[in-house]
Formats: structure tokens, sequence, C-alpha cells
């Protein structure tokens, strides 16, 4: 075992132990190496960036499972490759979504104007849109990217109750300014599907 493998060991040990300067140790090492690994998959920098700092979390919130078994490194490279494949399943999955999207619409409204489930599904959006800073940041946080409540608070360094207080503000204001046919049209979509 090289000194370089015994060094990792310790800091490894110490991430378990929940010491938060190993972490940053961790992350000032390995961050750039990943970064790179993941655009070699996504040639889109800013989703590199977020498959990166989402294996970062992740590796943070489940510190106490870390089980090596060849090497740290091989670990946080194949961590990075995982994320990029559910990252790609839920992308190829939101097509599907869409389609199930207007076809709740359709069955909700009893209408088979196409333009008329596009109004629906833009006045939604709209709607999200104008929610407040913070508020939308969560709710978007839940509904588009998929982050559990624990998630968001972790990254956002929030309580858990703070998460589900904005999330209810948000689907309460929604339903409050949208018309009468959407405000159970928007409850029956945000249960099944999420905004894309």
């Amino acid at each position: 075992m090289t000194n370089a493998d015994r060094n990792t060991l310790v800091l490894v040990g110490q991430l378990i132990a929940g010491e938060e300067k190993a972490f940053e140790q961790v992350m000032e090492a390995y961050y750039k190496k990943l970064l790179i690994y993941a655009y070699s998959f996504t040639n889109d920098y800013p989703q590199a960036q977020d498959i990166v700092q989402n294996v970062f979390l992740r590796l943070w919130e489940r510190r106490q499972n870390i089980n090596i078994k060849e090497s740290f490194q091989g670990l946080l490279y194949k961590s990075v490759y995982n994320e990029y494949i559910d990252d790609y399943r839920r992308k190829k999955s939101s097509t599907i979504i869409n389609e199930a999207y207007k076809q709740a619409l359709n069955y909700a409204v009893d209408d088979n104007n196409h333009e008329l489930v596009e109004d629906k599904i833009a006045l939604i959006k709209r709607e999200v849109e104008h929610l407040p800073t913070r508020c939308k940041q969560i709710f978007l946080l839940s509904k588009q990217d998929g982050l559990t409540n624990s998630e968001i608070a972790t990254y956002l360094n929030i309580s858990i109750k703070t998460v589900e207080y904005q999330i209810a503000q948000a689907y309460s204001t929604i339903r409050k300014k949208t018309e009468t046919k959407i405000k159970k049209l928007a409850m029956i979509l945000f249960s099944f599907i999420k905004l894309n």
C-alpha cells in the first residue's frame, strides 16, 4: 500500500466520521476530474456540473454507508456514471411524461381542442413562473428536478419544514390563481407528473 493509498483511507475515514474538512478535501481533490469525466458523457457543462454536485451531495448524505471495494476514486467515477445514467433516463422519460401530461389534460377538461390543452399547460407554467423566488426555486427542485424534501433542505441549507411549507404555498397559490377547471386539473397533474 502506497502513502497516497494510506492518506486516502485516512481521509475517507474522516469523511465517514462526518468531518466537514475531509469532505472539502475530497471535493478539492476530485471535483475537476469528475467534472471532466461527466462532461465526456454529456457534452453539456451545466449538466455535468449538476451531475457532479449531486454525486457529492449524496456522498455526504450517505457517508456512513461508504463501502470501498476497489478504490475511492473508482467509487466516485462509478457514482458519476450512475448519476449520468439516471439523468439520461429521467430526460428520456420526459417525452413520455409530456404525452401523459397532454392526455391527462384532455381527459380532465373533456375537450379535444389541442390549442386549449396547450393553453392550460401554459397557464399552469405561467403561474409557477410568478411564484416568489424562493418558493419557485423550492417547488421546481421538487417537481422539475425530482429532489426529495430532505435533499432540497440539505442543498439549500434550510429545514425540511420550510421546504414543505414552501411547496404547500406554491400549490395553494397556483390553485387560487387558476380557473375552476384548472384547479382540479392542477391537482391531478401535480399528483402524477413533474412540470417540465
